[in-house]
């Protein structure tokens, strides 16, 4: 709650922030037999939630396959953002978090300086970690925005060893996966995802993790990210914006 300097009357329904000074002149003008709920007078004030973010960048090696870079804008969406809510909504917080074989986060500094590797595409390692830097991150409104151009193929199995099987949706990998996202819903966290390819597995897999957490997906491109279909899947629509 912001004050922002002005009073009211108190109504029914508003936040009991009395106005210690003002209710006291009305007390002694008319004497505390006289007092009604109309006497009471309270600050107005502007109620602020601040909004945590961690914004997953997918580092795999097929961000840059095929001759075609989709690293880099998806690294200028990412340094964008930031600038954004450091400028016009200093209340929030984002972090980043790279994810391949494996996930960690990178400070925004380094970020420009960010590079794809010979990696598969641990999703749920990136997932497990936000959900990790929120808990740290606190505020009234969390949310995990996920830039990918492929399917899981990747999990860190409890011996510390990298599974990965590129080949398909992996039962186990997409299990585990969407695992992440359950707990994510548990917690409130819904995943909003920016595709960069139009893969029929990345699709069916983008679709489980936004009905699951009732996050958006978009559809966009390396060339021009800034236009985007939305794939409703709760609603069933799609819209370009």
């Amino acid at each position: 709650m912001e004050k922002t300097g002005e009073t009211k009357p108190w109504e029914w329904g508003d936040p009991l922030e009395l106005n210690t000074p003002e209710t006291l002149k009305k007390i002694a003008a008319k004497g505390p037999e006289g007092l009604s709920h109309e006497d009471l007078v309270i600050d107005l004030a502007e109620y602020t939630a601040s909004m945590s973010t961690v914004v997953l960048l997918d580092c795999s090696h097929s961000m840059i396959l095929y001759g075609e870079d989709r690293f880099t804008p998806a690294k200028k969406v990412a340094l964008a953002l930031a600038h954004l809510i450091r400028t016009q909504y200093p209340g929030d917080r984002v972090r980043f978090v790279l994810f391949h074989d494996t996930a960690e986060e990178i400070p925004l500094a380094k970020l420009p300086l960010a590079q794809v590797g010979p990696y598969h595409t641990n999703t749920k390692a990136g997932l497990e970690l936000a959900r990790t830097l929120l808990r740290k991150m606190g505020g009234e409104m969390k949310q995990i925005i996920l830039i990918t151009d492929g399917k899981p193929s990747a999990l860190t199995l409890p011996s510390g060893e990298i599974y990965k099987n590129a080949w398909g949706l992996d039962p186990l990998i997409l299990a585990e996966t969407l695992k992440e996202a359950t707990l994510a819903r548990r917690e409130g966290i819904p995943i909003h995802t920016f595709m960069l390819a139009r893969e029929p597995e990345l699709l069916a897999f983008v679709k489980k993790l936004s009905q699951i957490t009732r996050g958006k997906a978009y559809l966009t491109s390396p060339r021009n990210i800034g236009k985007y279909l939305l794939l409703d899947f709760l609603n069933k629509k799609v819209r370009a914006n």
